[in-house]
């Protein structure tokens, strides 16, 4: 019976593995099914959408330029030199002041009545130094007495000296011309040193910085002066002066070049206004300049898509020139080839184009 038994559990474990095949493989192959018809398969009969460009021979060395930020030469917070209640604050935001004109005045009342007090001691001290003078020149007294009395009075009209000189402190001035661009405090609020109550700009002149890549430096030179034209009055130019020329490249590779100018007689342009420095070359080569943007392919293989008979075609090129986010093609196209300049998504060679 054992030996029965036996041998019906070996033809059951050889018997169940091989029913079991057939199942997983109709399962297997209905799922590869299921996959496939999630799958997208895109149609490359269908013709793609793209933008395109007519290439013409034009000046590679024409005019271009560097955009940048215009910054005021002097700015300063003005705080006061003394503790005390603002009393009255004459400027608002927007204000023109002049070098040394009164802004803030602080509460100088104490101050006053202190003068008052050491004005009384003075008084007496001098009384004393002049009967002392009359008493020493008859002996009526040692000497050490007037000289003593000369010191008192010396030293209440140092006093003096001093609380005139913080009342005259009490009344915050200008250090320079400018203009109010933040007010950070209010009359009745509390004054110390250190604590900023107005920001002075001076926009007269100004100072003009853009970063330019480290192939692009030899552009610029040291006292040289260039053309810069402000984003919001392009048709006003300025002369800009070379002052800095950054050692030291940021954080995008380039490197910081400084101008100083001077502002409109109205002051049109503003601390943080955008602007461009122009530059332009005197030679006139003359190729192709197409858009960084419509290259494809690698660094050391560049390529573009060229559209011929309503298809794109690969074509290789090489470039011999960068100019900011432009290149210069030095083979490879020639004026009046059609090229792509967007729409690369499901682009490849020979695929049928639409031109928007």
């Amino acid at each position: 019976m054992n030996t029965k038994s036996s041998i019906l559990k070996k033809v059951l474990y050889v018997i169940i593995p091989l029913a079991i095949i057939p199942v997983m493989v109709v399962k297997l192959k209905s799922n590869k099914e299921i996959t496939q018809n999630k799958i997208y398969e895109y149609d490359k009969e269908q013709a793609v959408n793209v933008q395109a460009d007519t290439l013409h021979v034009e000046n590679v060395n024409a005019k271009y330029s560097y955009s940048g930020t215009f910054e005021p030469i002097k700015e300063t917070k003005i705080s006061a030199e003394l503790q005390g209640k603002i009393n009255t604050l004459l400027v608002d935001v927007g204000s023109v002041v002049i070098k040394g004109q009164t802004l803030v005045l602080l509460d100088n009342s104490l101050l006053k009545l202190q003068v008052q007090t050491i004005d009384v001691q003075v008084e007496g001290l001098e009384a004393d130094v002049k009967r002392f003078i009359i008493l020493a020149k008859a002996d009526a007294i040692q000497g050490v007495q007037l000289e003593k009395a000369e010191l008192g009075l010396k030293s209440a009209k140092v006093q003096r000296a001093i609380l005139l000189e913080q009342i005259n402190k009490t009344s915050i001035k200008a250090p320079f011309q400018g203009v109010v661009t933040a007010k950070l405090s209010e009359e009745g609020a509390f004054a110390a040193p250190g604590v900023p109550l107005l920001q002075i700009t001076d926009i007269t002149n100004l100072k003009f910085t853009v970063n330019v890549p480290e192939n692009d430096l030899r552009q610029f030179k040291l006292n040289h002066s260039y053309t810069i034209t402000a984003d919001a009055y392009p048709e006003i130019s300025f002369t800009g002066k070379v002052t800095m020329i950054g050692s030291k490249a940021n954080m995008g590779s380039s490197f910081p070049i400084q101008f100083t100018l001077n502002n409109t007689s109205d002051l049109k342009i503003k601390s943080g206004m955008f602007g461009k420095v122009n530059l332009e070359n005197a030679s006139q080569e003359m190729g192709i300049i197409i858009p960084a943007s419509a290259m494809v392919g690698t660094a050391i293989q560049p390529q573009v898509y060229l559209i011929k008979n309503g298809k794109s075609v690969m074509q290789n090129i090489t470039i011999s020139k960068n100019i900011q986010n432009k290149v210069v093609v030095s083979s490879g196209l020639k004026e009046g080839d059609v090229i792509v300049i967007n729409g690369f998504i499901n682009l490849y060679d020979g695929a049928n184009i639409i031109v928007k």
